[in-house]
């Protein structure tokens, strides 16, 4: 079994549009969504100690955290579905009866602070055995980015993968079922570790692929005519995903562009998020636009990598006092934006910063509903929107006209 998986898991990081290389390696977004989907779980678990916590899924804290996690795309498409309030089948019973509310955020709280395998476990345990209707294993999928080496996520595909590559047929909704494949998995992992990696995202992934039939074990000889059909059809779709994915980040790395050569006309000291500081656009080096090494600032290891990956910060020239800060969203992601200027503005601000998320001119609408929640709007944090388009047209007179920050203000609007 050994030599078998390792040539499926060199197919799988042999295909340029596995979600190896399309997801879990060389990829921002998804580095910054564990603080940020972290913070977001914090504010859950507050929400339900204070009573806060709604008796729906929609507009709680909660679809907030799950919208962040789906944004990921791939491995977490329709990580959501579990979580939205069913009240014909009254599911999950987490927005009606009091007692498992508060049994879920004590559960999430304590998975928050566990500093250890068996303490998650004996979480999974409590939880299972206080029989919440509808909430099973696919809680997974949060627990994951709090604690990506310990537990791995959890959906239809990933088990459909897992019982195709090692011939089970574990179920679906079942705690104690995912506790056996956790310990498959892990064990799996652990042998293969040097090929995959310690965060549990890579092998989770492979399942996915194998699941979707996007990875195909050997030859697809032993496919009929209608499953040689669906196999095609995914893969077209992947393939166009992946196409949409690279003008995506081909947008974003213009957006930040603009920002830099912004941020230098008016004199400031700019910086690009840490691992894009190679990119370059229009000819110009994102190195040359910009500070050398990120300015020292007091807080700690998490927080400052959690600052060093926000996408364009500008600082007061010569320190380290951030005057704005700014997240360019994707068509794809907003919800993670909010969630991480949010963070960032509870870490750093002293009241001189402003904060904003460039957005897609088609996604305007989504932001500011996003923008209007109640789970947000109580933060009292400042969040103003630029669209794509408006950077773009405006970025020489900004350039030619400003003396500071606050001529962001006449393109930027506010909810």
């Amino acid at each position: 079994m050994s030599e078998h998986l390792s040539a499926i898991i060199q197919q799988y990081k042999q295909d340029k549009e596995s979600v190896y290389n399309t997801w879990f390696i060389n990829n921002e977004e998804r580095l910054k969504a564990f603080r940020s989907i972290r913070r977001g779980v914090m504010q859950v678990i507050e929400d339900i100690k204070c009573k806060r916590f709604p008796n729906d899924f929609k507009g709680s804290s909660l679809e907030f955290v799950l919208a962040s996690i789906t944004e990921q795309k791939q491995v977490f498409e329709g990580a959501a579905h579990p979580f939205y309030w069913k009240p014909k089948l009254r599911i999950p019973d987490i927005y009606e009866h009091e007692a498992n509310k508060q049994a879920f955020g004590q559960f999430l709280e304590n998975c928050l602070n566990a500093k250890a395998e068996e303490q998650i476990i004996k979480e999974i345990i409590r939880l299972d055995s206080i029989k919440i209707k509808g909430l099973g294993p696919a809680v997974a999928s949060i627990l994951y980015f709090l604690h990506p080496t310990i537990v791995p996520p959890f959906n239809t595909a990933i088990i459909n993968g897992f019982n195709f590559l090692f011939k089970d047929k574990k179920k679906l909704g079942s705690w104690s079922e995912y506790l056996k494949l956790r310990e498959v998995l892990i064990d799996a992992n652990s042998r293969h570790r040097a090929e995959l990696s310690t965060d549990l995202g890579a092998v989770a992934g492979l399942l996915f692929e194998i699941g979707t039939q996007k990875l195909i074990l050997g030859t697809d000889e032993y496919l009929n005519d209608d499953e040689r059909k669906k196999l095609e059809k995914a893969i077209e779709r992947r393939h166009r995903e992946v196409q949409d994915e690279k003008e995506q980040e081909s947008l974003h790395t213009n957006m930040q562009y603009h920002l830099l050569k912004i941020g230098n006309a008016l004199g400031y000291d700019v910086i690009p998020a840490a691992n894009d500081r190679s990119k370059s656009c229009h000819g110009q080096s994102f190195s040359f636009m910009s500070l050398s090494s990120f300015p020292t600032m007091s807080c700690d290891r998490e927080t400052l990598n959690t600052i060093q990956l926000i996408d364009v910060l500008w600082f007061q020239k010569g320190t380290n006092n951030v005057v704005a800060a700014f997240e360019v969203e994707k068509s794809t992601s907003i919800y993670s934006g909010i969630l991480r200027l949010t963070d960032l503005s509870f870490t750093i601000a002293d009241g001189d910063e402003v904060l904003y998320l460039i957005v897609p001119d088609a996604r305007e609408r989504d932001v500011v509903l996003q923008l209007s929640r109640p789970a947000i709007r109580k933060n009292n944090v400042p969040i103003r929107y630029i669209l794509f388009s408006d950077l773009q047209q405006h970025c020489e007179s900004l350039c030619k006209f400003g003396d500071s920050h606050h001529i962001m203000q006449k393109i930027a609007k506010a909810v």
